[in-house]
């Protein structure tokens, strides 16, 4: 009986990953024609230098984005379940008003940081004359539209279908916004003013469909003091701790990339690799949607009992490997005339990196489901520390290979990193699974 159970719950929770994975799909998926004709008008307007120029301050913002943010969806989530599942909102309130007030102080923290970076290290970004204070104003935008509290309140609800609308209005505020430059501003400046609204209409999407979806069932925004959540939910602090540096060390491993193969090798090195990064991520965007799906179903599905748990577990692991297997064939084929039917010939240098990251996005989508298998069964600290060690590794093979081979070492170094990492995390969930 116990069996049939724990069995009712993956095949429901798998089917919820589904569901939900695929309302994400549907949203990337629009998103994704869309960054392939506004790629196409930033990389044949800038040019390669240019675009390196532009893809250094984007890398720059995400980086100091990735330090300074927490991942507080994931805290709305997991502890926003039991209040949910009692009926108290007030107090799944005060969790999320807690998640608030981090994403606030963040913000602050990061145009402190992004000011600092811009003075000391503008001129590795080789900005133009003037051009540090429009950097800046960047980043702040970027700060002041963290979305993940409010995503954090979709994915509770099981809203994936509205999350996934709010997110297309970057793909969609980017297309505007990039018409728009090429016809009035067709520089720098003009596509950075571009990105900024884009990220500002998405940040309001997802605020006013939270609220909307929320209603009464998120309680009163003042029922008591959002720091009352801390003492509310035990373990809370540790585990923003654990996300954050989580998912900073993830998104810096990459941005940093950009930053390190433009130091080594000057804007035009890294608008290449940016840009075969960019087209690789995309063809593999499937890894992050299923991570998100895959933490939610996770944790719901660990009340059910190790059975289920490993029932889910497992076939959430081979939805993941077919689904690697698919875009490597896609990378293959389409890969190169892609590249060319996007960004012009000057940019097919680009395709053996793209290949490379390719694969290295490939490796992180297979082992997709062992991150949020560790969060979900309260290893948060095993996966931070494995994360630690693979950006070290990544980082750190970068810059010994980037000296002997240009970009192709930067991309081999992702390669490298990536099998680490999923050797690494695959070994410590596979031991969560038996304890």
């Amino acid at each position: 009986m116990i069996f049939k159970r724990g069995s009712g719950a993956a095949g429901d929770g798998f089917a919820r990953i589904l569901a939900n994975t695929g309302w994400l799909l549907g949203g990337k998926g629009v998103g994704a024609v869309l960054s392939l004709a506004y790629l196409a008008i930033v990389t044949r307007t800038l040019g390669v230098e240019d675009f390196g120029r532009f893809a250094l301050v984007l890398s720059a913002a995400n980086v100091i984005k990735a330090l300074t943010s927490f991942d507080s969806w994931q805290i709305v989530v997991r502890y926003g379940q039991p209040h949910l599942a009692q009926g108290n909102g007030d107090a799944l309130n005060r969790v999320l008003r807690f998640c608030i007030v981090i994403d606030l102080a963040s913000a602050l923290v990061g145009g402190a940081v992004a000011a600092a970076i811009i003075l000391l290290f503008g001129n590795m970004l080789e900005l133009e004359p003037g051009a540090g204070l429009q950097a800046w104003l960047f980043c702040m935008v970027m700060m002041i539209t963290i979305r993940s509290s409010p995503t954090g309140v979709l994915r509770l609800f099981d809203r994936f279908d509205s999350a996934a609308f709010a997110e297309t209005m970057i793909p969609v505020g980017r297309m505007v916004g990039a018409v728009v430059a090429w016809v009035v501003m067709p520089d720098i400046t003009g596509f950075l003013i571009a990105w900024a609204f884009a990220e500002l209409v998405c940040a309001i999407a997802y605020w006013w469909l939270a609220i909307r979806v929320g209603g009464d069932r998120i309680g009163s925004w003042r029922a008591g003091r959002a720091l009352d959540a801390r003492h509310e939910n035990p373990g809370i602090i540790g585990f923003l701790t654990a996300t954050n540096l989580q998912t900073s060390l993830g998104s810096i491993g990459q941005q940093v990339a950009v930053l390190i193969v433009g130091a080594f090798v000057g804007p035009t090195g890294a608008g290449l690799y940016r840009l075969a990064n960019q087209l690789a991520n995309s063809l593999t965007k499937i890894s992050s949607l299923l991570s998100r799906s895959i933490f939610v179903e996770l944790s719901r599905t660990s009340t059910h009992g190790k059975e289920a748990l490993g029932a889910l577990f497992r076939r959430t692991n081979k939805l993941a490997l077919a689904a690697g297997a698919v875009i490597i064939g896609l990378i293959l084929t389409i890969g190169h005339p892609l590249l060319g039917l996007i960004a012009g010939k000057e940019f097919l240098p680009a395709y053996p990196l793209l290949l490379m990251l390719g694969v290295a996005a490939c490796i992180d989508l297979i082992g997709v489901s062992y991150r949020p298998l560790l969060m979900a069964t309260d290893r948060a600290s095993l996966s931070l520390r494995i994360t630690f060690v693979s950006t070290l590794l990544l980082l750190g093979l970068q810059s010994a290979l980037l000296p002997l081979y240009d970009t192709k070492g930067a991309a081999m170094a992702n390669i490298l990193s990536s099998l680490a990492s999923f050797a690494m995390m695959g070994l410590a969930s596979r031991r969560a699974m038996r304890s």
